[in-house]
C-alpha cells in the first residue's frame, strides 16, 4: 500500500534529480524529471540504454501538453479523448524547450497518460512530467511487480513505490500521431482496430521517416537464457529429448499436460490474450530464473488479437539459436 508520504518522499527524490519506479497499467517504469537532463542522464545509465533511445514522458492531465509538444492534431486529439488516462502512448512534434534527452535528438517526443492510480497520484503531485521507461535494464525482461524492479536494481534506484503487479502487464499501443493518418510504430493493449475506428482514418505504414520509438529494436524483452518460439510439436520434441541429453529445458506452453521428465521447467500459459499478456514477463522471468540451457515458448495463434504478444515474443527470441535435439 503506498501513502501519500511515499508520495511526498518519491516526489522529493525526482525534484533534486534522483530516480523513482512506480507502477503502471502496463508495466512498472523508472521515473527520472524529464525536464531534467542530468536526472536523465542517470536514468539512462541505471538502465544502460542508449542515448539515442527516446524514453517516454508521462502526465497527469491533458492540459500539460502545451509544454511539451507544438502541435496536437486532430487524430492526436481524438486518440488522447477515447485512451487517456491509460495504455496508449502518442508520438507527436515536441516543443521548443523539451530536451534532446528524452526524445533521443529528435523533432517529437512520446507522451502518456497513465490510469494507475499510484501512477497518477506520483504525477499529479509532481506536477510536472516524468520521463519513465520500463524499470529494467536496456533490451530486458519488464518489470510487473516491485519485486522484479529490485531484482534488477537493486539500492541503484532512489525508492520504488509498491503498486501491486500491473494490470496489462505488457509496454503501451504507441502511435505516431504527428501526421493526418496514424502510424502504428508499437502494438499493445490498444489494438490496431481500436486506433482506426477512433482515429477514423486508416493507420498509414511505418516507413523511412517514422520516428524511433521505446522497444521497437529487433531484439528486446530478453530473458538471458536462449528464448525459442516453436510449434507445438516441435516444441514436445526437444522438451522430450534435450533433458537426455543432460540440458535443462524451461517451458512457456499452451498446455498444462507436460511430459514426465526430470530436468523440465514448465508453465502452461492462459489462453486468454489479455491473460496470457498479464503474465508473460513474470512468466518469462521465472523460467529465466530456473536456471536452464533453453526456453522454449509455444507458437501463438497469428491473429490480430495476439499481434503485441507475438511482437514481444518475436524480439525476445531474436538472436537466439535453438539448441540442437539429436
Amino acid at each position: 500500500m503506498v501513502s501519500d508520504s511515499d508520495i511526498d518522499k518519491a516526489v522529493a527524490i525526482l525534484k533534486r534529480g534522483g530516480l523513482v519506479a512506480f507502477p503502471t497499467e502496463t508495466v512498472y517504469g523508472l521515473g527520472a524529471d524529464a525536464a531534467n537532463p542530468d536526472a536523465i542522464g542517470k536514468l539512462y545509465a541505471a538502465k544502460g540504454r542508449p542515448a539515442d533511445h527516446p524514453v517516454i514522458v508521462h502526465l497527469a492531465e491533458v492540459a500539460q501538453l502545451p509544454q511539451w509538444v507544438r502541435e496536437v492534431t486532430p487524430a492526436a486529439q481524438k486518440l488522447a479523448q477515447k485512451f487517456w488516462p491509460g495504455p496508449l502512448t502518442l508520438i507527436l512534434k515536441r516543443a521548443p524547450g523539451v530536451s534532446d534527452a528524452v526524445t533521443g535528438g529528435q523533432d517529437t517526443v512520446g507522451l502518456r497518460i497513465p490510469s494507475h492510480p499510484v501512477a497518477h497520484a506520483l504525477l499529479e503531485k509532481f506536477g510536472g512530467g516524468i520521463a519513465a521507461p520500463s524499470a529494467n535494464r536496456f533490451g530486458r525482461v519488464s518489470a510487473t511487480t516491485a519485486q522484479h524492479v529490485m531484482q534488477e536494481f537493486g539500492d541503484s534506484v532512489d525508492l520504488v513505490l509498491d503498486g501491486g503487479q500491473s494490470e496489462v502487464g505488457i509496454e503501451s499501443t504507441i502511435v505516431d500521431a504527428t501526421g493526418a493518418r496514424p502510424v502504428l510504430l508499437r502494438p499493445g493493449h490498444v489494438s490496431a482496430r481500436e486506433i482506426e475506428q477512433t482515429a477514423g482514418v486508416p493507420l498509414a505504414a511505418p516507413h523511412g521517416g517514422s520516428p524511433r520509438a521505446p522497444g521497437t529494436l529487433a531484439a528486446h524483452y530478453a530473458p538471458a537464457t536462449p528464448l525459442m518460439i516453436m510449434e507445438g510439436d516441435l516444441l514436445l520434441e526437444l522438451a522430450a529429448s534435450l533433458p537426455r541429453q543432460g540440458k535443462r529445458v524451461a517451458v512457456l506452453a499452451r498446455s498444462a499436460l507436460q511430459p514426465l521428465l526430470s530436468g523440465l521447467t514448465w508453465i502452461a500459459a492462459p489462453h486468454d490474450t489479455n491473460a496470457y499478456a498479464h503474465d508473460l514477463y513474470a512468466n518469462l522471468r521465472a523460467l529465466d530464473a530456473a536456471g536452464c540451457d533453453a526456453i522454449l515458448v509455444e507458437k501463438l495463434p497469428q491473429q490480430p488479437e495476439w499481434a503485441a504478444v507475438n511482437d514481444r515474443l518475436d524480439r525476445a527470441a531474436a538472436g537466439s539459436r535453438p539448441p540442437s535435439a539429436s
